[in-house]
């Protein structure tokens, strides 16, 4: 259901394969948020936040590196746009989401609109940019 499209590819081979993780990871998302066997989800939902937070940081400082490279004149802009996804990531709080199986399931349904969101938005009007 989650996948890169064509229309979300950007030419860069590097980024297309990352930003493919990162649709993966929305597709396990939206498998956790369709699991109605686990009555608790809160260690899934800590390890999947975990991994975007460690995927996105790695992926960001890859695409910003090859804008260095190529002398990308908004690059400033576009780090900005990285770091406050970063920042909404970072605020995620799973801690009071134990044994409460209806507000972890609002949580992962709302983790998984930003991430989609963001990351379509974000390809389609800025990485794709990057390709010239």
């Amino acid at each position: 259901m989650y996948e890169i499209k064509p229309e979300y590819l950007t030419g860069i081979e590097f980024i297309d394969k990352e930003h493919t993780r990162l649709f993966e990871l929305a597709q396990e998302t939206h498998e956790l948020l369709n699991d109605d066997f686990s009555q608790d989800k809160t260690s899934e939902i800590t390890r999947l936040v975990s991994e975007l937070i460690d995927y996105t940081r790695y992926h960001f400082s890859h695409e910003e590196e090859f804008q260095k490279s190529i002398k990308y004149p908004y690059i400033e802009q576009h780090a900005a746009q990285h770091r406050q996804f970063e920042d909404s990531l970072a605020k995620i709080d799973i801690d009071d989401l134990e044994n409460d199986l209806e507000g972890q399931n609002e949580m992962v349904e709302n983790i998984l609109q930003f991430l989609v969101n963001w990351l379509i938005n974000h390809i389609q009007k800025v990485d794709k940019l990057l390709a010239g």
